[in-house]
């Protein structure tokens, strides 16, 4: 089994599981033709790298035949939220949070 990362993505969970939802449990050949035409691009392309860096380790240990690969589990975590305050009328502050997130993905021969 091959286990990728990538830690603090620039995108809220809850909007990086919609997009691995529709992948989990697929061949990586149909999981890369179902992200290249995903709506949510951004989050797509950042899953798709992540299948791809998958993939090169696979080609690189030559244990596993890459043709049967399957996406096992995938799991998005919440990471660190930075903390931002927007300026508004009469001199208030209102408080914004850019959440970001962890991807952890493996693949597993068929």
């Amino acid at each position: 089994m091959i286990t990728v990362k990538n830690n603090n993505v620039g995108t809220s969970a809850r909007k990086v599981r919609q997009v691995v939802d529709l992948i989990r449990k697929k061949k990586v050949e149909e999981a890369l033709k179902i992200l290249r035409f995903c709506e949510k691009k951004e989050t797509a392309i950042v899953v798709t790298k992540l299948i791809n860096s998958g993939l090169a380790i696979a080609a690189e240990s030559k244990k596993y035949d890459l043709d049967n690969l399957i996406i096992e589990t995938v799991k998005v975590d919440e990471g660190p939220a930075l903390k931002r305050i927007m300026p508004r009328a009469q001199g208030r502050a209102y408080r914004i949070s850019k959440k970001s997130s962890y991807i952890t993905l493996a693949l597993k021969e068929a």
